[in-house]
């Protein structure tokens, strides 16, 4: 089974749009989303997914009740963990927490086969043990071209796909 997992979309509707269509097309089965969605109408974004998506809030939560109440009401294919999530696939114990300080300590517990984490924007793949550690980068596109990672639950294989193009700031043309 693939998982797309994605991070620190930060209201990038254009980016989070193509990351859910490549994911659907690649066969993607399960979406995990690392924090940082920021507001609740980038749930309908999510939604196009076409299988479970599993949600945490990052840093920058948004409007924390709404996106949690209309995860509950409106969109049955999101499950909304809070803060930390945990789900199994294929045998793998799967953890997500939006902090890479935490994640690496949740991979050195030996509870998980894979951790997935997000915050500093940054995209890396490591082994901490027998865990696989996932920070896929972020959506949102300020340091690199934004993208994601799909993991194989069969082999523990990652790629990553680019979702967009790196945003270019005024100041980064000086």
């Amino acid at each position: 089974m693939l998982i797309a997992i994605v991070s620190d979309s930060h209201d990038m509707i254009p980016n989070l749009h193509r990351a859910v269509s490549l994911a659907n097309r690649e066969g993607a089965e399960i979406m995990i989303h690392c924090g940082d969605l920021i507001s609740p109408f980038m749930l309908s974004q999510l939604r196009r997914f076409q299988g479970q998506v599993h949600l945490i809030y990052g840093n920058n939560a948004g409007d924390q009740h709404l996106i949690s109440s209309r995860c509950q009401t409106m969109f049955e294919n999101i499950r909304h963990h809070g803060v930390q999530g945990e789900i199994e696939v294929d045998g793998l114990r799967i953890g997500f927490i939006h902090y890479p300080e935490t994640a690496m300590g949740l991979a050195c517990t030996g509870k998980y086969d894979v951790v997935c984490c997000g915050h500093n924007h940054e995209y890396r793949v490591e082994r901490v043990g027998n865990c696989l550690l996932v920070n896929p980068g972020d959506l949102l596109g300020k340091d690199e071209v934004p993208g994601f990672i799909l993991l194989d639950t069969v082999t523990l294989e990652t790629r990553r796909l680019d979702a967009g193009e790196q945003l270019v700031f005024d100041d980064d043309l000086l």
